[in-house]
This record gives C-alpha cells, structure tokens and sequence, in this order.
C-alpha cells in the first residue's frame, strides 16, 4: 500500500519523523520539501487529496490545527479525511468509515500520539458490515449531486 504525505511549514518537522517511522511502507512525500514559513496548506493537501481520490493509496496529511488539510482534502470525491485525535478514534474511523486520510493536528499532537494513530490507521480495516457500505453509497450519491 502506498501512503502519500504532505505537510506545511507547521506540520513540517512532524512529517519527517513520519517518514522515518513509516520504512516499511512505499511512501511518496508529497511536500513540503524544505521548511518554508510562508508556505501554504492547500498546496500539499491538494497534491494527497488527489492521488487519493484516485485510488492510488492513502493519506496523511499534517498542518498546525489539522482544520486547513482536512478542509481542503474533503472536496475530492471519495476522499474520507479526518482530523485524528486518538487511536481509538481513528481504528473507528477506519472501520466504520473506510478512511482514507489521516489528519494529524501537529500543534497539539504528541510524537508518541501520532505514531498510535498512524499505526492503528495503516493496520486497521474497513469492516464491510452492510450499514457501513450502505453509508458509503449515500456519500457516493451525495458528492455526484453537489
């Protein structure tokens, strides 16, 4: 499986400790590249929310508050993002919710926090229970109508 990652300047330093701890996996980084203070958000969620939408693998994505990746990474069709704020909550959002992006708020998210929540993302599977796809398919209708 592939993971893309993409961060700003505020979820830089948290991105490539990400990397480091993903060397099992086939990782493409999808910037920033260099710390930039005046970078923006929506270029690096633009770039994963994309590859995403296409099936190509799944997503983290980082910023300060989490809000600006997770906004902007929501406007792709089939693309499931949500802001993590802990282990839990995440294994519930990959079984429940088939999530695809994993948000990761680097203002307020601790190294060891963010390591729980990537792994329970990349371990952790859709269920596939009946009321979960049937949710899926309204999101499907939902996006084709806006």
């Amino acid at each position: 499986m592939k993971i893309f990652l993409g961060a700003d300047h505020r979820g830089f330093n948290l991105k490539e400790k990400v990397k480091e701890w993903l060397g099992e996996y086939e990782v493409e980084d999808m910037g920033a590249h260099t710390h930039n203070p005046k970078d923006d958000y929506t270029i690096y969620a633009e770039k994963v929310a994309s590859m995403v939408a296409g099936k190509k693998g799944m997503g983290i994505l980082m910023c300060g508050s989490g809000v600006g990746v997770d906004v902007v990474a929501n406007k792709f069709d089939g693309v499931r993002a949500s802001i993590g704020k802990s282990a839990a909550q995440v294994k519930a959002g990959r079984s429940d919710d088939d999530m695809n992006i994993l948000v990761i708020a680097a203002d307020y998210t601790k190294e060891d926090e963010a390591k729980e929540m990537i792994k329970a993302f990349l371990t952790t599977k859709f269920s596939g229970k009946a009321r979960y796809k049937k949710r899926l398919q309204d999101i499907k209708r939902i996006e084709a109508n806006n």
